[in-house]
């Protein structure tokens, strides 16, 4: 919790607080008043770390610090995160072999680029009526791919579309 909603100092406005010194022991619960004076005597800032806490929860700290380590935290976790690519590749249900595989050329392609990818099949018309044959293609790709990848989701009618998610499987 960085910024506005932080409160510091006198910007806190309860009668009492659970305080935390600033070698981080526990002083029970103090008056806020109480509190206020030890931080000015030991030089640095009351700090409100949880204020859903019943009372809440203050500590003896140099806000400029803190404030400082919170953000460098944001910062190492923004950097670990990973953004997932997905790729999606429509097809319909009487797609030809030869289409077949050379769609199935791109997924495995996608696949090793690290994107996920959303392999589609769209029904129109009367072929709604056979889903099976959108299922069968879908098993095809499977099939052509091998072993390169995992199955996130297994093929699941939407509306008049079909589809199912794959990945790559994990480099560890």
């Amino acid at each position: 919790m960085v910024g506005k909603e932080q409160r510091i100092n006198e910007k806190i406005q309860v009668r009492e607080v659970r305080l935390i010194d600033e070698k981080g022991e526990q002083r029970g619960i103090v008056p806020t008043v109480e509190a206020m004076e030890m931080a000015r005597r030991a030089g640095v800032d009351l700090v409100e770390v949880s204020p859903t806490a019943s009372p809440p929860v203050c500590k003896l700290l140099d806000y400029g610090k803190y404030r400082f380590e919170q953000e460098k935290k944001l910062r190492e976790a923004k950097k670990k995160q990973k953004l997932v690519k997905l790729k999606e590749i429509r097809m319909q249900p009487k797609i030809e072999e030869h289409d077949l595989a050379f769609k199935t050329k791109h997924i495995a392609e996608f696949l090793g680029e690290g994107f996920k990818v959303k392999v589609t099949i769209r029904f129109r018309g009367r072929e709604l009526a056979h889903t099976e044959r959108g299922r069968d293609v879908l098993n095809k790709v499977l099939e052509h791919l091998g072993e390169s990848f995992v199955v996130d989701k297994t093929p699941v009618m939407e509306g008049r579309m079909m589809s199912m998610f794959i990945s790559p499987k994990s480099k560890r």
